[in-house]
């Protein structure tokens, strides 16, 4: 059972520079179309200082800098057992090139469901830009098969 100590824990921050390259490598990826995401002058055109980052980019940066990896392990959830189970996003306002957003996350819930057979892992966030605006907030939830 996963220990409901972790209930409040807070994740080191992570910090997620907002590069041209790597959003337009993004936005191929995911099968974007929308030239918003890959092209500067499209942006502008569409009243975005240069590209946005398209939605679920930001889940990036926990990702980039480890440390959605070590709660995982302090929390001692084989991989073999684990399940991307739910993601959500409120948007506030965009992460576009050349702003650095800083993830805070915390673990905000552990229960379990079907007699301990499943084990759940609710994981909150703020997305901040480099002047301290809100630019999202995040929710995840990760699942333990026992």
């Amino acid at each position: 059972m996963i220990d409901k100590k972790w209930i409040g824990h807070e994740l080191p921050a992570s910090v997620l520079p907002i590069e041209r390259s790597r959003l337009q490598f993004f936005a191929k990826a995911i099968g974007e179309t929308d030239p918003v995401h890959t092209d500067a002058a499209a942006a502008r055109d569409a009243g975005y200082p240069d590209l946005p980052a398209p939605p679920t980019f930001l889940f990036a940066a926990e990702l980039d800098s480890g440390a959605a990896f070590r709660l995982i392990e302090e929390l001692q959830i084989p991989i073999a057992k684990l399940l991307h189970g739910e993601q959500s996003f409120s948007y506030y306002r965009p992460a576009c090139v050349g702003d650095t957003v800083t993830v805070r996350s915390k673990v905000t819930d552990i229960y379990d469901k079907k007699n301990g057979a499943l084990e759940f892992v609710v994981k909150t966030s703020r997305a901040t830009n480099q002047r301290d605006e809100l630019v999202a907030e995040l929710r995840s939830v990760l699942v333990c098969r026992n």
